[in-house]
């Protein structure tokens, strides 16, 4: 017989976006916030161009495969606890993540648009830590250069401190997302944020003059430092690095 327990997940839909974007405000409490902020490693940060990240536990192969390895009890108690409630990995190959992309942004950095690609399950959660910021996502298009893309029939989604943004199939699939590189975001109003409805603080975003989010001159939002957490469930792992290490039998 057919459960009759209704989906978590449905009071958190995105309505006016494609199929299967959640957004849920106050995943993690500031309390939360600030002990993941302050367990972060140190001396593992990757410098790129516009940011700078960790691959817990470590990059993938060349051919897409991680070395298994279990990630730090601190990215898993009480985020990935809170994605078992939700069923946000149920029907992932391993059941949970198994990767986690630590991002950092700071004000003028940004990351290019893009796919998640292959390797994963197509499920991407992600918690954002630290400052807001607005995400900016588009239907994938294939006459889009591989240097540059452009995705079409742009939204934006605004992610405040310590939510979380769940992207599910078909979007997986069928959008692509980026990362302004600004030092603020303007105009956010109802008409132009998709998951304005779902802001946990809206007030906060809003202009002087628009008491109710639809209207008025659009509020701003000046960057600050912002550290993504994107959790996600690698298809290929491998066991080789236990084995030779000795540690084969151990789970």
């Amino acid at each position: 017989m057919a459960s009759s327990t209704p989906d978590p997940r449905l009071a958190f839909r995105i309505p006016s976006l494609p199929p299967s974007f959640y957004y849920i405000p106050s995943f993690i409490s500031p309390e939360e916030e600030a002990s993941l902020l302050s367990k972060i490693p140190p001396n593992r940060w990757t410098n790129l161009t516009h940011r700078r990240l960790q691959a817990i536990p470590s990059t993938l192969t060349k051919s897409n495969t991680l070395l298994a390895a279990p990630l730090p009890s601190y990215l898993l108690d009480p985020i990935v606890t809170r994605f078992a409630t939700l069923g946000i990995f149920a029907n992932t190959p391993h059941k949970a993540p198994n990767h986690v992309l630590i991002n950092e942004y700071k004000p003028g950095e940004g990351i290019m648009a893009h796919e998640d690609g292959p390797a994963y399950a197509p499920v991407v959660a992600t918690v954002s830590l630290g400052g807001a910021v607005m995400l900016e996502i588009g239907n994938s298009t294939s006459e889009a250069s591989t240097v540059n893309p452009a995705p079409t029939d742009t939204h934006r989604i605004l992610c405040e401190p310590r939510s979380l943004l769940v992207t599910l199939a078909p979007a997986y699939s069928t959008t692509m997302h980026c990362v302004p590189a600004v030092t603020h975001d303007a105009d956010l109003q109802r008409a132009t944020v998709a998951n304005w409805d779902l802001v946990g603080e809206a007030w906060r975003y809003s202009a002087a003059d628009d008491v109710d989010g639809s209207g008025g001159s659009g509020g701003i939002i000046e960057r600050t430092t912002r550290v993504s957490l994107t959790y996600r469930d690698v298809l290929k792992v491998s066991n080789a690095a236990s084995r030779v290490l000795g540690l084969g039998g151990r789970r």
